[in-house]
């Protein structure tokens, strides 16, 4: 192995990487306007920069290595007048074709002709479906992060792409992954202030993108330029909303308080040769589900028998008992009506960006990027809306560093090396402090039962976690000829994953004061490991312009070592004699074409073979194979684990076969179709096997085991601005199928005495119908208004009655979705300074969409099941505790604020 990953690596070792593509190009001929014949040595530049081309024999050129956004192309030569293209917009990844016509000159010296560029409804060069969105473009959308952006593309669900699960999209800024390798998730947002080029793919992709299997997100942030620019945005919004039983405390101000700035320009004293683009903004959303603060962790409640005249109850330390049914409704809703309400879904974030761009000369750039997040929020917990301070507080914060050299050979052929270091953390628990004092007796969790709420206690877990990745790689691109381009690279991804994960204890044998077990093995709910898997690849590919139709064909090698070790001895894990892990490699063919079918239509197909490495928790979960009787697992169950369940580091990547045909149709001058099929065969999808240890306890192991399929269609309509007026209508029908939507299914399965799932049921997220309409009236320049409409099928769930499943898995749906927000601005000018007055109202119509159900009615707001559990151990009813507004879309929410611009 070690021999083919040399091999390998020294075969590509002038070439490039697994990255993102972060340029685009510009082609086109130079002709006389009159004969129509090629005019050789034209010379054709890109104004504000330093790029540029000559035409050759034919009147051909290519101008390679440009930065996404629109500029002003001209062509000119010696006894003609120059003409220019404005507004020529550039994307990432794609051919942006020009065609100059000049006509011998009559004109004075200096004058020439330009004419507006408009970018081609139907683009030739797509191979599979993909989107660019502008700057421009997202600043006009009711949309607050970039996730909301990829929401709204067709066939995306709530993140899942294509019906794909969760974590298997990639997500880049500047071709360098912004997922945290132990989740999948993205764990550094870029803000939307910052992007220059927004670009999602959701069909198949190129050799050049790896460790995905459902869609890529890629980010190209801006840079600054040779005058100073700056913007400061700032809003304030409150949820509004009729709703009030659903979300209590709603009536009240709750705040978000939202403050955006971006400077740029070139950097004071170092010539025009540096230059700078700085971006912050602070969110504060104070949320809209709150509880009411009635307990506090230390209460001590008892409730022993179903005479509430046995009951006492201590609410912030002052105790009562009760004579009477009648005294306890009394006292009961006293303290619910004095109680002050506490948000407990908050969320809290800085943001903070730095790029530098030193260009040597016109063949060296360096650019040097810092990016810094931090969050603070809170996730709700239904079982603790009367005792809110008990749940758990999350922390989370992430940078990275990223320094790239771009060397420019020749007008043909350009190299970037690029260094990377991305570190993210996250903490969970109650109290910063593990030995904090405030730490309370953790059967006061177990006061309140039935369907009530905690009266007591807060959970015990402390949960840390940080990743860092370093990344380091070298691209090659060379327009080898005028019909291909040639990209090709290699890259080495080495990471450090660090877990610790504890349980406090507090009884007697402690004193009755927190104490943490010592780190060692067989420690029950004590969980520590220090792990450096390590990441190898490399592609090649090839994009073929030919003038009947355009090819993209390219293969990649991925390599992974875990870095971990598994039991010779599953009978007896936590005894057994550890062996090294095996490693793993595969490699992975993709092919795109698309062939113009007329001048304003073509045709795309594309087929592709997508591996990647299952979410790093999986591998390293329960790393001492810790199995114990279920009531042995103490006050609350392990954060982000189930119990008897372990790791495998051996897991091998799961694997997504893609096949996609689209037709692309221009109707109108303003006007064009989008038609796209595809399906996708998914393989080694992670699972769960059951095994049994010595001492009769079942527990579970993670595997590659679970399958599925998806198969879709979509349809999308684009109706540019025109008149006052744009429109896109995207609609999506798909059917998700797999034998589980979640990989500790089987486990779940059996712990509940069925029978783990074989056949193919729908996934937790497959929406059968979707529908996405966004328009736009006005003159972007002056004001606009923005509507985006979705529409969408219900998502299937399972029924049950009193907990015992009645049909097969997600044979049922939930209601369907329905949600309208809009965007308004208006823009002023005073003086030399330009203001920007906004509206963004979210749910316009304030809308209960139900994004969850009980599962034995269908519905959010009624359980059968619940209303006969009997006596309730609590102080609130059983209307309050089936009352869930988790279940529920966010309200109605409206803001209102100023941007300005200098």
């Amino acid at each position: 192995m070690k021999n083919r990953v040399l091999f390998i690596f020294l075969t590509l070792s002038v070439s490039a990487l697994l990255h993102a593509g972060t340029t685009g190009k510009i082609v086109g001929q130079v002709v006389d306007a009159e004969t129509k014949e090629p005019l050789p040595g034209a010379n054709i530049l890109v104004e504000g920069t330093t790029l540029g081309a000559a035409a050759d024999a034919n009147g051909d050129f290519f101008i390679i290595r440009l930065p996404p956004g629109e500029f002003t192309v001209s062509a000119s030569m010696i006894g003609y007048q120059t003409f220019k293209y404005r507004d020529v917009r550039v994307s990432i990844d794609k051919t942006t074709a020009l065609h100059f016509e000049l006509t011998q000159t009559t004109l004075d010296i200096g004058e020439s002709v330009t004419v507006v560029a408009t970018r081609p409804l139907v683009e030739r060069d797509l191979t599979s479906t993909s989107i660019t969105i502008s700057s421009d473009a997202i600043s006009r959308l009711p949309v607050e992060t970039l996730q909301d952006v990829v929401n709204l593309q067709a066939g995306v669900v709530n993140g899942h792409f294509r019906g794909g699960r969760s974590g298997e999209v990639a997500y880049m800024i500047n071709g360098i992954s912004m997922n945290d390798v132990y989740s999948g998730n993205n764990a550094l947002q870029i803000e939307n202030s910052a992007i220059q080029e927004l670009q999602i793919i959701s069909g198949t992709f190129n050799a050049e993108y790896g460790q995905a299997m459902s869609g890529i997100v890629n980010v190209v942030t801006k840079e600054g330029g040779s005058e100073y620019h700056g913007n400061i945005s700032t809003y304030v919004g409150d949820y509004v909303s009729r709703n009030d039983k659903i979300f209590e405390n709603i009536n009240a101000f709750n705040p978000t308080y939202n403050v955006d700035a971006t400077l740029n320009g070139p950097v004071p004293l170092l010539g025009n040769k540096v230059f700078f683009f700085a971006s912050g903004r602070y969110y504060n959303n104070e949320g809209y589900i709150y509880g009411k603060n009635i307990f506090t962790p230390s209460d001590s409640s008892n409730f022993p028998s179903n005479d509430v005249r046995d009951w006492y109850i201590e609410s912030h330390g002052i105790g009562y008992r009760f004579n009477s049914p009648q005294e306890f409704s009394r006292i009961a809703d006293s303290l619910k009506k004095n109680a002050d309400y506490v948000s407990m879904n908050p969320n809290k974030r800085y943001t903070g960006q730095l790029k530098l761009t030193y260009k040597l000369n016109s063949s060296n750039k360096i650019d040097y990027e810092g990016l810094y997040q931090w969050r603070r929020y809170k996730e709700y917990d239904h079982q603790f809306r009367f005792d809110p301070n008990g749940d758990y507080r999350r922390r989370q914060k992430s940078w990275n560093h990223s320094l790239n050299w771009t060397n420019v050979l020749s007008k043909r052929t350009f190299f970037t090396v690029k260094l990377s270091r991305f570190y993210t953390d996250y903490k969970q628990s109650v109290y910063d402090n593990p030995y904090d004092a405030r730490y309370s007796n953790p059967m006061l969790l177990d006061a309140a039962s039935g369907s009530a709420f905690k009266s007591g206690g807060e959970k015990m877990w402390h949960f840390y976690r940080n990743t860092t990745t370093s990344i380091g790689r070298i691209d090659l691109t060379s327009q080898i000829t005028r019909q291909h381009q040639i990209k090709m690279g290699a890259q080495g991804r080495y990471h450090r994953l660090w877990l610790r994960a504890f349980e406090i204890r507090l009884n007697r044998n402690t004193g009755w004061k927190p104490y943490v077990p010592e780190q060692t093995k067989n420690v029950q709910n004590n969980d520590e490991y220090l792990y450096h898997p390590a990441e190898f690849s490399a592609y090649i590919q090839d994009k073929i312009e030919l003038d009947y139709m355009v090819v993209n064909a390219g293969v990649r090698f991925d390599y992974f070592s875990s870095d971990g070790k598994k039991p010779e001895d599953y009978l007896d894990p936590a005894r057994s004699r550890l062996l090294k892990t095996k490693s793993s490699s595969q490699i992975s063919p993709r092919f795109g074409l698309s062939y113009p079918i007329t001048d304003r239509g073509a045709i795309h197909v594309s087929y592709g073979h997508f591996f990647q490495i299952p979410n790093f928790e999986y591998l390293y979960t329960n790393p001492d194979y810790e199995l114990y009787p279920t009531s042995d697992y103490g006050s609350t169950n392990p954060p982000e684990r189930q119990p008897n369940t372990i790791g495998n580091a051996e897991l091998k990547p799961q694997k997504t076969t893609i096949y996609e045909i689209g037709l692309q149709q221009q109707l109108a001058a303003d006007l064009s179709l989008d038609v796209t099929a595809y399906f996708k065969d998914i393989r080694n999808l992670l699972g769960t096997e059951i095994l049994h240890s010595l001492t009769g306890i079942r527990y579970a192991r993670y595997i590659n085991r679970d399958y599925g399929n998806v198969r879709g269609l979509t349809f999308s309509l684009e109706k540019r601005m025109s008149e006052g007026f744009a429109a896109t209508v995207d609609y999506t029908y798909q059917i998700a199928k797999g034998n589980a939507s979640d990989p500790a299914s089987a486990f779940l399965d059996v712990q509940a005495g069925r029978e783990p799932q074989k056949e193919l049921v729908l996934l937790n997220w497959d929406r059968t119908h979707s529908l996405n309409v966004s328009t736009t009236l006005g003159n972007p320049d002056d004001y606009s208004v923005s509507l985006i409409t979705k529409l969408g099928s219900g998502l299937p769930y399972t029924p049950t009655e009193q907990n015992v499943r009645t049909a097969v898995e997600n044979s049922e749906r939930k209601p369907p979705f329905f949600n309208i927000d809009i965007h308004a601005y208006k823009n002023l000018k005073v003086n030399d300074f330009h203001f920007t007055l906004f509206v963004r109202v979210f749910n316009l119509l304030d809308r209960k969409n139900e994004n969850d159900v009980y599962s034995d009615t269908g519905r959010a707001n009624y359980s059968i099941s619940a209303t006969r559990t009997g006596t309730i151990f609590g102080i609130n009813s059983l209307e309050e505790y089936i009352r869930r507004p988790d279940f529920y879309s966010p309200p109605r929410q409206i803001i209102m604020g100023l941007s300005f611009q200098f």
